[in-house]
């Protein structure tokens, strides 16, 4: 695979809530810039731009909130990179549509907000996705693990019962496909990837089931990633997180694009709720 596994960096110091309440601060490597917040600020919907105000003019409360609050992290992680303040509006499928040159990723839940971001002469792609540590909905499950990732959410349980591992395998789902939507413009539907995480490591692995976008001439069929969890199960939150393609260290900050990344494969179905 074109680029370095994420496995193999070594996590940023000072990125965002650290200690013993951070979540996806410190899970990414660095020159990755994370912001995340567990509780909104009062005025957060003060500080949206009139554009993105208008986005969610007919929102009730609760989302625009959170509307507002993932937005806040966005530009103060892009702060941190000299990135001015501007409106984030969502482009296809509503994922957002960065700065040029920048790359990022969005997610919230419940009681969780956050963003991350880097530079494009960096890092090619990004995904993140928080999730409340709770077992998956009734029926959910079948939806969107495959039988096999049923089956190791099983065993993992009985080895460790303090993860949901249902919910730990869905927002891994998510991350990848955050990370693998702006390199194709292309849908990704969850019977298209399996994952496997690993419960010693806190990492995981996603093989794709379709072809992979090509990366400096080289094809992607595995993303390997993070996870994490703060709080047991039905009181905290799991998050995951994936990047693609660092550049090599030396060209670093160098670069104004990275490798050539094309997309591979046909166009997929849409299936779940994957927006910001």
């Amino acid at each position: 695979m074109a680029g370095t596994s994420l496995n193999d960096m070594p996590s940023a110091t000072a990125c965002g809530c650290m200690g013993t309440s951070a979540l996806l601060a410190g899970l990414l490597p660095r020159g990755i810039e994370v912001s995340e917040l567990f509780a909104d600020p009062p005025d957060v919907t003060s500080s949206l731009y009139p554009e993105e105000v208008d986005l969610v003019a007919r929102a009730v409360e609760k989302r625009r909130r959170e509307f507002a609050a993932v937005r806040m992290c966005a530009r103060t992680a892009m702060a941190r990179l000299g990135v001015p303040s501007a409106p984030s509006l969502p482009g296809e499928h509503r994922s957002p549509v960065w700065p040029d040159g920048i790359v990022g990723s969005m997610t919230h839940c419940d009681g969780y907000r956050a963003a991350a971001v880097a530079r494009r002469s960096v890092v090619i792609s990004i995904g993140v996705d928080a999730e409340p540590h709770d077992p998956l909905p009734d029926g959910v499950e079948e939806a969107v693990l495959l039988s096999e990732e049923r089956d190791a959410a099983l065993r993992l349980s009985e080895r460790r019962p303090d993860t949901a591992w249902d919910r730990l395998i869905f927002s891994a789902k998510e991350s990848v496909f955050k990370a693998w939507f702006p390199m194709t413009a292309q849908w990704l539907d969850f019977s298209e990837c399996v994952v496997a995480p690993d419960p010693d490591r806190g990492t995981f692995t996603a093989t794709l089931l379709v072809p992979g976008p090509v990366v400096a001439g080289e094809r992607i069929q595995h993303f390997t990633g993070r996870w994490r969890t703060r709080g047991g199960i039905e009181q905290g939150h799991v998050a995951t997180a994936v990047l693609v393609g660092i550049v090599d260290p030396s060209r670093a900050g160098r670069d104004p694009d990275p490798p050539l990344v094309r997309a591979a494969g046909k166009s997929h179905r849409q299936r779940g709720k994957r927006s910001t």
